[in-house]
Order: structure tokens, then sequence, then C-alpha cells
């Protein structure tokens, strides 16, 4: 996808951040799911596979694309860089322990959407230095999606949206009902994981979370 403002519409992409989760499919595809999240509104989606060998992730991966591309809304990558390359993807999202991001940007290219995971000052500066196009922070709660990482304090979140200019979105453990805990951080939206794709109704939970998250934003 092609941007007037690149970096307003990062921005605006990380209002609500889906991260998808094949462990609660069930019945529906994964494919189903993500067009349930659109239809409610998610404002970027990000596709995370862990089990999936690479052929048949950048199968899945040129799917999804192509219909978060119809709804408008951009798509990232989880670590694969080669996937992203290969699927059309908009972007790529590191974590510390993956490629860093200057040589993420290195084989992207200055078009693609670079993500990296930041979890203090020290690495979100670096990562903002690396060319990253914005942050995922947290996590902002216990979660069982990455039951060791440490949840930061609302003034960590803080302390690390005064530390950059690039655009945040705060992940781990963020609910509807704990969400506005984190007015007046500075992030600009989260990041949801089993609050859209474990609900029942996933086009009404994330609407839910859309307008939730809205209310954060604009406080």
């Amino acid at each position: 996808m092609k941007f007037d403002n690149r970096k307003q519409a990062v921005k605006d992409a990380m209002l609500l951040y889906a991260v998808t989760d094949r462990a609660w499919v069930g019945a529906r595809t994964l494919y189903e799911q993500v067009e349930e999240c659109l239809k409610g509104g998610a404002t970027i989606v990000q596709i995370r596979e862990k089990g999936l060998n690479h052929e048949d992730f950048v199968a899945e991966a040129k799917e999804i694309v192509k219909l978060c591309h119809r709804y408008g809304i951009m798509c990232i990558i989880n670590d694969d860089v080669q996937a992203c390359l290969e699927s059309g993807a908009d972007g790529v999202h590191v974590g510390q322990d993956d490629m860093e991001a200057g040589d993420v940007r290195a084989l992207l290219g200055e078009d693609k959407i670079i993500g990296v995971s930041a979890h203090n000052v020290e690495e979100a500066l670096l990562a903002q230095k690396r060319g990253a196009d914005y942050l995922g922070v947290g996590a902002v709660h216990a979660t069982g999606t990455k039951s060791e990482a440490k949840p930061l304090t609302w003034q960590d979140i803080k302390d690390i949206c005064d530390s950059v200019t690039i655009p945040i979105t705060a992940i781990g453990g963020v609910k509807l009902d704990n969400m506005l805990e984190l007015r007046g951080t500075g992030v600009d939206g989260v990041a949801i994981v089993s609050g859209i794709f474990a609900a029942p109704n996933i086009e009404q939970a994330t609407a839910q979370l859309l307008a939730q998250a809205r209310k954060l934003v604009e406080a």
C-alpha cells in the first residue's frame, strides 16, 4: 500500500492492532476470522504463525494480505522477513531476539513498515535510531501469549512514549475493561490477540475494542 503521509498512516494504524493466533480458529478459518475483525474495524492486522511451514505460511499470508488491502488496511508479518517479501505484506514486526531493524530495512527496502518490540527506553531509542516505523510496547499486563514477559508499569510505558517520536501500540493482556488504565501514557493504541480472536463474535468484540481505543487516545 502507498501512503500520502507514511508516519500518520502508521500512527492511525496503531489504534487497534489485531494480532492473529491460530489457537482459536475452531470451525472457522483464520481468513474468516481476520475478515470478521476487519468488519469490526481493526486498523491493522499482524499475521503471527509459529506452527506452519514456510510454504504454507506464505500461501496463507498472500490471501490475508489481499483481504486486508481490500479493506484498505495494512498487513504485517510477525518475525519472518522472507515471508513478508514473498507475500506482498506491508511490513514485518520483529522482537528483541530477532533480526534488528537496520538489517531488516536493508532487506525490505524503504517502502515496507518495520515494527519492533520494546520493553524499556533504551530498546525504544535504539529501534527508532535503526529505522523502526513503530514500537510494540509491553507487556502491559500478565498474558498467556507470552508468559515470560514481565508487565511494565504505567510510568514505564509513559517514559518509553516520551523518549521517541515514532508511534507506539501497547500490547500484552490489554482488554476492554483495563484498556483505559493506559490513559496519559501517550500510546497511540493497543494490540489485541485473544480479546479479538478468542471472542465468540469477533466482529462485535472488535467494534467494542475500537470504540474503547478511541476513548483511550482521545483522553
